[in-house]
């Protein structure tokens, strides 16, 4: 199974819409999807990665499924000193990653206390499990179980902090390093193989990352949204 995970356009936030250059982008992306040959569409409820996925799924003709769980992160304001106030998704590398944290520990800095995101990540992942499960991959331990072939290629329009959540989970990356260190563009793909090579077992690979190649086909230039950093 290969699994693609999108970001949403070019996102009008106040209205959770896409810019008009958004729209160019998701156009452009859909004829992408259309190459690798897409077989099933899910997507956020929210109307940013709704409005994005609609290009595919109108240009292939497929049913999209909307899965709640999904939406994008929301709270989790920190306010440090030196730096201002951030989401903890956009935290700044040096105040996590100069002791580097590990699956027991991250949650342990404290810049993340009161923030709850134990619970919220819980969630995610108990919400991927079941997930996966129904395309016939079970979650043991760190590596997938397989219930069943599949040879699909499915696409998930959602957002980037929620993205780099469930990479953390899929790829067994303590979650704080996927925050502080990786970064996706809009319209950008993500794409996993789960790979099988005893025919029991399947551990997701990731094999192309915020990939924004249908930009470049198309003459658009890649967008950096949402990086709280200097880009040059």
């Amino acid at each position: 199974m290969r699994l693609y995970i999108i970001r949403h356009g070019d996102p009008n936030y106040e209205l959770d819409t896409l810019t008009p250059n958004g729209r160019l982008q998701a156009k452009a992306l859909a004829k992408k999807l259309k190459e690798e040959g897409i077989t099933k569409i899910y997507s956020s409820p929210l109307g940013r990665a709704l409005e994005t996925m609609s290009y595919t799924a109108d240009l292939l003709e497929i049913e999209p499924v909307v899965l709640d769980w999904t939406r994008e992160l929301s709270g989790m304001d920190i306010k440090s000193d030196g730096f201002g106030e951030f989401k903890a998704w956009n935290v700044p590398g040096e105040l996590v990653l100069k002791r580097l944290p590990n699956h027991e520990n991250w949650e342990d800095n404290q810049l993340f206390d009161g923030l709850d995101i134990g619970p919220t990540y819980k969630s995610l992942i108990d919400h991927s499990n079941e997930f996966l499960e129904s395309l016939g991959y079970r979650r043991e331990e760190n590596v997938y179980k397989v219930l069943k072939s599949n040879e699909e290629r499915i696409a998930v329009f959602c957002h980037g902090a929620f993205t780099r959540t469930w990479l953390s989970h899929l790829l067994n990356i303590p979650l704080s390093i996927m925050w502080a260190s990786f970064w996706l563009s809009p319209t950008s793909v993500t794409t996993l193989i789960f790979e099988v090579r005893s025919k029991e077992y399947a551990a997701p690979r990731c094999i192309g990352f915020s990939d924004t190649s249908h930009l470049y086909e198309s003459g658009l230039s890649t967008s950096y949204i949402g990086i709280p950093a200097n880009i040059y």
